[in-house]
This record gives structure tokens, C-alpha cells and sequence, in this order.
């Protein structure tokens, strides 16, 4: 369902860490634009009564039902997109503006 890369799992883990949020899940958000693309939100939070539960890279996530079938199949990473400039970048397929990195 949801992949999560080393260096996306790494930063999530040391997120916690700084943020005292061990042990609490990580919820990922997704919800639709009015241009159709995809928006996206994460924190880490305690799972709800009809969440689904993936765990990826030793990392338990949650989400809502609307927002899991947004993100069927989506990748998470975490690069530097600029210099000294790091962000975690969705790689969904179902994005309407996404494309996949070039072979």
C-alpha cells in the first residue's frame, strides 16, 4: 500500500525522537485540491477507531479510509531537493501532476 524509503524511515524515527512522540503512530493525510492534484499532511498521532494500520520500514501509519485510497501505492522519500534543503516528497500515482522519476 504505502512505501516508505531508509531515508524517509530515518528522518521519521529521529522526528519522533526529537518530538517525544515515540510509540505513537504516524498519520498521513490526504485529501483532493480543486485542481484534482493531491494534498498531503503527516504527524504523529494516536490511531482512530476506523483508521487503517500499514506498517512500513518498522513504521506504523495511519490513516483514514478516504485518505488511504488516496494513497494507494505511493512512495515516501526524503531528499534534498535544493542544498542543505531536505523535504519528504510523495511519489503517488494517483496525482494527477505526478510523474515518475526519469530511468
Amino acid at each position: 500500500m504505502i512505501t516508505i524509503t531508509p531515508a524517509a524511515a530515518a528522518q521519521i524515527k529521529l522526528s519522533a525522537d526529537q518530538g517525544k512522540a515515540e510509540g505513537m503512530a504516524l498519520r498521513i493525510a490526504a485529501s483532493r485540491n480543486d485542481d484534482n492534484s493531491i494534498h498531503y499532511g503527516m504527524g504523529f498521532d494516536d490511531s482512530k477507531e476506523d483508521d487503517v494500520t500499514v506498517t512500513a520500514e518498522d513504521i506504523e501509519i495511519v490513516l483514514s479510509a478516504s485518505s488511504a485510497e488516496l494513497l494507494k501505492d505511493t512512495t515516501i522519500d526524503f531528499v534534498e531537493l535544493e542544498p542543505e534543503k531536505f523535504q519528504f516528497i510523495f511519489m503517488n500515482p494517483n496525482d494527477p501532476n505526478y510523474k515518475p522519476p526519469a530511468e
